[in-house]
């Protein structure tokens, strides 16, 4: 997971954790490029608004490095034109912050059975 606020990333990482999911977290999107060349996760969940780099700039860089993995995108901001970058290049959910945990935990787990199906 990828997000600037330290709460939300200790929060969704005990989450997933008590879940069974190998979880890594990125503070930034230098840190989550970084992490994806040594760690292959089957789905990553990222802040739109981060300082450095955006969500935005992020997921473009990983497809560049033809990093295809699905991706949830969070924000607090319900910014059109973000949003149609995003589905362009392939997210697959978007979630509003503050979020229903109870929520994102059952989206997770429906996405990773639709990926085992498949």
């Amino acid at each position: 997971m990828v997000d600037d606020q330290l709460g939300v990333r200790r929060l969704l990482y005990e989450t997933f954790r008590e879940n069974q999911h190998d979880v890594e977290m990125a503070a930034n999107g230098m840190e989550a490029l970084e992490l994806a060349k040594t760690f292959n996760p089957d789905l990553i969940l990222m802040d739109m608004k981060m300082p450095g780099m955006s969500g935005i700039g992020t997921l473009r860089q990983m497809r560049a490095m033809n990093l295809m993995t699905q991706v949830i995108l969070m924000t607090a901001y319900g910014d059109l034109h973000n949003m149609t970058q995003a589905e362009e290049l392939g997210i697959i959910y978007y979630l509003t912050k503050p979020f229903d945990l109870f929520e994102l935990r059952d989206k997770v787990a429906e996405i990773l059975v639709d990926q085992e199906s498949k």
